[in-house]
């Protein structure tokens, strides 16, 4: 008695770059605009695997300008003098959380959920009550429009009707480019240097399998990049 047997691989494209996977590969030829390389990549190298954009006004490519990541405040009012408050991302809800924490004791406490996790987030500002806190969403959340927390205060004693507040500074998400180089349209098949003035011809990579954890760390992949270049690029990571 035999059962059935489902066997997959990975191949990739022979050749090419360790990034590219061969899903199919279409790759179209494009030239890049070398004052703008030498403004995201001051020594003139960019490197294969680099995240590209089309400049609308010159229809050369360029970086692609990336995404913000979302901010978010935490503020205390009232003037407190005891008491805890606890906040809420994604259905799950802090510990308490002191009246006077510092930006360190809020990243604890916000780390601990699972919907968020450690690395995910990073505080900066405080201590409360008299300083606004301010939650940086990144790792795995960067990039990413995520939900507003939110807050109960009811925990919190003394000052004058107490409370606590979230508000969104910045939307994760938002594009930082302007002129075409907010969407992302590929990635740069080669290495390429360039000189001030002197734009360079080369190769897009805009259709196929891109192992997103092999591409340079000074690629300017992002979150908002992956949502912009699907379904034409499959995002995969090796072993995935």
């Amino acid at each position: 008695m035999y059962s059935d047997l489902g066997v997959t691989k990975t191949i990739r494209r022979a050749g090419g770059p360790t990034w590219a996977g061969e899903f199919p590969v279409d790759c179209a030829p494009i030239t890049l605009d070398a004052d703008a390389v030498l403004a995201v990549y001051p020594d003139g190298n960019i490197p294969s695997g680099a995240c590209l954009a089309l400049n609308t006004a010159t229809g050369r490519h360029v970086p692609y300008g990336g995404s913000a990541e979302e901010v978010q405040t935490v503020t205390v009012t009232g003037g407190p003098t005891g008491g805890t408050y606890t906040l809420t991302f994604g259905g799950q809800t802090t510990a308490g959380i002191p009246y006077n924490a510092t930006a360190a004791q809020v990243r604890t406490a916000l780390e601990a959920l699972s919907t968020i996790g450690a690395g995910n987030v990073a505080t900066s500002g405080g201590p409360h009550p008299g300083t606004p806190i301010t939650v940086t969403f990144q790792g795995t959340l960067a990039n990413t429009n995520v939900a507003q927390m939110t807050a109960s205060g009811a925990s919190l004693t003394g000052g004058t009707t107490p409370a606590v507040t979230v508000a969104t500074a910045t939307g994760g998400g938002t594009d930082l480019g302007a002129g075409g180089s907010e969407t992302a349209k590929g990635f740069l098949l080669d290495d390429k240097q360039v000189r001030a003035g002197r734009h360079v011809d080369a190769a897009l990579y805009y259709r196929g399998r891109v192992y997103s954890d092999l591409l340079p760390a000074n690629s300017g992949f992002d979150a908002q990049a992956a949502a912009e270049l699907s379904p034409n690029i499959y995002i995969d990571k090796v072993g995935a």
